[in-house]
């Protein structure tokens, strides 16, 4: 054993996850580090030398660790230590804020221009210079700003910073597929030498300085990502990070704590930080700053007074509004429609045929939320057709209803009696700004609702695009360019995210909404954004069936925009009504979604 091996008798490293610390000592201070991972919730022996301790629990007190007897003989793991150091500058950076917040913050938007270097050549905004320069002043960051705020181009702004100053040297973007497009052609437009882009699924570039990658496929390239970080030093962005909002409980956000603290710098973008309240905010800000951003939402929420909240973690976050971008206003309005007799009289019996003893199952419940949110559009989208995309057959006109058959033998055949009230609000929305020269972006969740809108509306010569669609780009290019097509009909789990419609499509129809506060917002912004003329009308319909599970959806929808909006201090996410976020095996659904939609069916 060596002599700097002797005086060692604490050494701190991470564990393989990253998402732990693991603390190893010597015989002689055994019972001195049974004490000390007493002092963490999270600590957990390993064996009869070292325990383990979450990270978070671990940076939330460090001074724990200073109780340790042999104050000398303590050794961190490098990347440890530089993460704690990190984490711990910026602390200090915030605190400072809070206490002098009239003092000028470390960089000036005036000094941006010169910190990026030469080789940066795109235009920067008065807004995207303040962001840039507020994300510099923090050894990491957060842009919460609304898409189509340029979020992307401050980002490789503050990796040009960093490059100029020697300290990042390549960069990883994880993002959706949908943003590759806007990566790839961002890295070209915004320097002099442009930055070589590599994505995973494309040939090996031994040169590439920009490593992009979309959240599905962190999990099996965690290896290769995190040998790529630690080649040299390196920057890492989420981008839609409310992707990995579940943080180390879902793949996504497990797959992203592991990769942060491998890189010198870590920011996140998105425009919807918290879908369903502050636990999504506490993982996010837990992912830029381990222990002290995840502590710091929860001290500032605890009281309740989301305005002193949102006043405590503003200095965590940089957000530009649609209101400081001057874009035109939005008309957003709820349009109610009735059911027809049969419709109704099925929709009750769906919204009753679950059994008492499946209200504690969240798999169940999630199911049943679709099955309702189908029900509310169509009862007929209930029955399986002899494929998953086959359209409803509707009889046009309706045929007369019999007396003498069942209700479940009229289901089987509903398309030949009605045609589903919001197909019918959908078609004369459509017909009326097609009459106008306008086109249309026809928003709805399930498949079979897509490809009967499809059929319906083929007058309309209308795009469709969905996670099965063999051509996304040139659906899109279509409903951009041709003449004929009028309507473009998707989801917004496909198309929520990363495209901008706004230069061609105006108006918008919701035949259905989930409880994805997230996704709703996102999907909004396809068509409302930076670029547009200030006489742009923009006009969103929300279609809703009286009496049925759309009124929980739109009673939660507008809480949880209410928090999202009192929380960035944003009116304007307020005025809309609504908010979002990823998938699970509860369709959405929080804990308040499931008592609403209890209530809504009678069993609470």
């Amino acid at each position: 054993m060596t002599e700097a091996t002797a005086r060692t008798s604490l050494r701190l490293s991470f564990d393989a996850t990253r998402t732990k610390v693991v603390l190893r000592t010597t015989d002689e201070y055994r019972e001195d580090l049974v004490q000390l991972a007493a002092r963490f919730p999270t600590g957990g022996q390993l064996g009869p030398l070292s325990v383990s301790v979450g990270l978070d629990d671990l940076l939330a007190d460090l001074n724990a660790v200073s109780t340790w007897p042999h104050h000398t003989g303590v050794e961190w793991d490098p990347e440890l230590r530089d993460l704690v150091l990190g984490v711990l500058q910026d602390a200090e950076a915030v605190q400072r804020r809070l206490v002098a917040p009239e003092q000028a913050p470390e960089v000036s938007p005036d000094d941006v221009p010169e910190i990026l270097g030469h080789d940066w050549q795109a235009e920067l905004n008065a807004f995207q210079r303040r962001d840039i320069a507020k994300l510099l002043s923090l050894q990491h960051g957060a842009n919460f700003s609304v898409p189509g705020a340029g979020k992307t181009r401050v980002a490789l702004a503050v990796y040009a910073a960093q490059k100029a100053q020697g300290k990042a040297r390549r960069l990883l973007v994880v993002c959706p597929k949908s943003a590759y497009e806007s990566w790839e052609y961002e890295t070209g437009a915004c320097f002099v030498n442009a930055l070589r882009p590599w994505f995973p699924d494309r040939s090996l570039d031994p040169f590439a300085e920009v490593l992009i990658v979309n959240y599905e496929r962190l999990d099996r390239s965690l290896g290769m990502l995190a040998a790529w970080l630690q080649a040299a030093p390196s920057m890492i962005i989420l981008d839609e990070a409310h992707r990995m909002k579940l943080g180390a409980r879902g793949t996504y956000g497990a797959a992203c704590m592991a990769l942060g603290p491998l890189a010198k710098r870590r920011l996140i973008l998105t425009g919807t930080p918290a879908p369903n309240g502050s636990k999504d905010l506490e993982n996010l800000l837990g992912f830029v700053w381990p222990g002290h951003g995840q502590r710091s939402v929860v001290q500032a929420v605890a009281g309740g007074d989301l305005r002193h909240a949102s006043t405590v973690l503003r200095p965590l976050f940089t957000r530009t509004t649609k209101q400081e971008l001057g874009l035109p206003p939005m008309d957003v309005r709820v349009r109610y429609v009735d059911m027809p007799d049969l419709h109704a009289e099925i929709y009750n019996s769906v919204k009753n045929g679950m059994s008492d003893g499946a209200r504690d199952d969240l798999s169940t419940l999630g199911k049943t939320a679709l099955r309702l949110l189908m029900a509310a559009t169509s009862p007929a989208l209930l029955l399986e057709g002899a494929t998953r995309y086959e359209p409803l057959a509707y009889q046009l006109p309706p045929l007369e209803i019999p007396q003498s058959d069942s209700l479940f033998t009229l289901l089987q055949d509903l398309p030949d009696y009605e045609l589903s009230p919001k197909y019918k609000e959908a078609i004369a929305i459509v017909a009326a700004n097609a009459a106008q020269g306008r086109k249309t972006l026809v928003w709805t969740t399930f498949v079979r609702s897509l490809t009967t809108l499809a059929k319906l509306l083929e007058k309309y010569a209308p795009a469709m695009v969905y996670g099965g669609t063999p051509d996304r780009d040139e659906e899109l290019r279509r409903f951009r360019e041709d003449p004929s097509c009028m309507v473009l009909i998707s989801n917004p789990a496909t198309l929520g995210e990363g495209i901008s419609l706004h230069h061609v499509c105006h108006d918008a129809v919701y035949v259905d909404r989930d409880f994805m506060a997230g996704r709703f917002l996102q999907s909004l912004d396809r068509i409302h954004r930076l670029g547009l003329r200030p006489d742009t009308e923009t006009r969103v319909t929300v279609l809703a069936a009286r009496n049925t599970i759309d009124g929980v959806v739109e009673a939660r929808l507008d809480q949880k925009l209410e928090f999202m909006g009192k929380i960035l201090d944003d009116p304007s996410v307020q005025q809309l009504s609504d908010l979002q976020e990823e998938p699970s095996v509860a369709a959405g659904l929080a804990s308040d979604d499931i008592a609403a939609l209890l209530q809504h069916m009678g069993m609470s």
